[in-house]
């Protein structure tokens, strides 16, 4: 859809999120749009796919795709991951790359530079320093300093997504990396992805959140099942998937304790996305060697082309 912009200023475009894993671009992406609607944990590589987030302001309209973290892939799940992190940038108007104000720059780091070096010369950087609130104000210079030598074209605004500091000086520098256009989604819209994708990287997330070691990394989730009822409130079928046996008796836990727990805990962040009562059934399949098997990665509704 392309819509008048309100007034000659309007600007409205694409924003690619990069970063490498863990940096926070999914709760940053969350804090901006005033609702969650990414995964995030404390575990490395929680986001798996592109997600569109939309944020619509009087003066303009930023769509942002938040990306997975940029890293050397080891499967063809991170091929994947790293594929489409890549396509985000090429197709985009302007960058995000969100970095830690609490860490100087390293070998991922360096690669994201490196990719977006090849975005060319015209292409617009900002640059989120994210986790500020972390650093004494008096030792905040050095990391920007050497953030901003890696990435000497990018405008830098220190953020934290956890305060909100730095936050709407970040949306005015977005805006302003923006060409001058016509809304590119209604001003309602709030995501690309229906409440059944978003209800399945929640329960993921919850897994991520209770689950210890190795076991994350193998845990996909599927939906089966998302009904709404005649009352409003919603019935999701999902299966969790692992890569050993070993691994689904983890999942499941003593007396299905630990399936129980990542059940309330996905059921209430789903029913706060939602705004609605969720009544939520888990079952655990073993699936061995899921993240390199092509068919597999298909069937969960992972982009596996090349």
């Amino acid at each position: 859809m392309d819509v008048q912009p309100t007034s000659p200023s309007f600007r409205a475009g694409v924003v690619a999120l990069l970063g490498r894993p863990n940096v926070g671009k999914s709760t940053l992406l969350n804090h901006l749009l005033g609702q969650k609607i990414a995964a995030v944990s404390p575990r490395l590589q929680t986001t798996r796919r592109r997600q569109r987030g939309i944020l619509s302001l009087p003066e303009g309209q930023i769509v942002f795709v938040d990306t997975p973290g940029v890293h050397q892939p080891r499967t063809r799940l991170g091929e994947g991951m790293v594929r489409a992190a890549r396509q985000a940038l090429a197709g985009a108007d302007a960058l995000l790359v969100v970095a830690e104000a609490i860490h100087p720059p390293g070998e991922e780091d360096r690669l994201v530079s490196a990719w977006v070096g090849e975005g060319g010369p015209d292409k617009r950087v900002v640059l989120a320093l994210n986790k500020i609130d972390l650093v004494p104000a008096a030792a905040r210079e050095a990391p920007r300093a050497a953030y901003q030598t890696l990435f000497p074209m990018a405008v830098i605004q220190a953020t934290s997504a956890a305060t909100g500091e730095g936050c709407p000086e970040l949306v005015r520098a977005l805006l302003a990396a923006l060409p001058v256009g016509g809304l590119l989604y209604a001003e309602d819209d709030l995501t690309d992805l229906s409440e059944r994708d978003i209800a399945a990287e929640l329960i993921r997330e919850a897994a991520l959140l209770h689950l210890r070691e190795e076991v994350p990394h193998g845990v996909a989730v599927r939906i089966d099942q998302y009904s709404e009822r005649p009352d409003g409130s919603a019935y999701i079928e999902a299966t969790i998937v692992v890569e050993k046996e070993s691994h689904k008796g983890i999942v499941i836990g003593r007396r299905g304790g630990m399936l129980r727990a990542l059940g309330t805990t996905a059921r209430g962040e789903i029913e706060s996305m939602s705004g609605r009562r969720v009544f939520l059934r888990l079952r655990v399949k073993v699936q061995p060697g899921w993240r390199d098997d092509e068919r597999a990665l298909r069937g969960l509704g992972y982009d596996v082309r090349e």
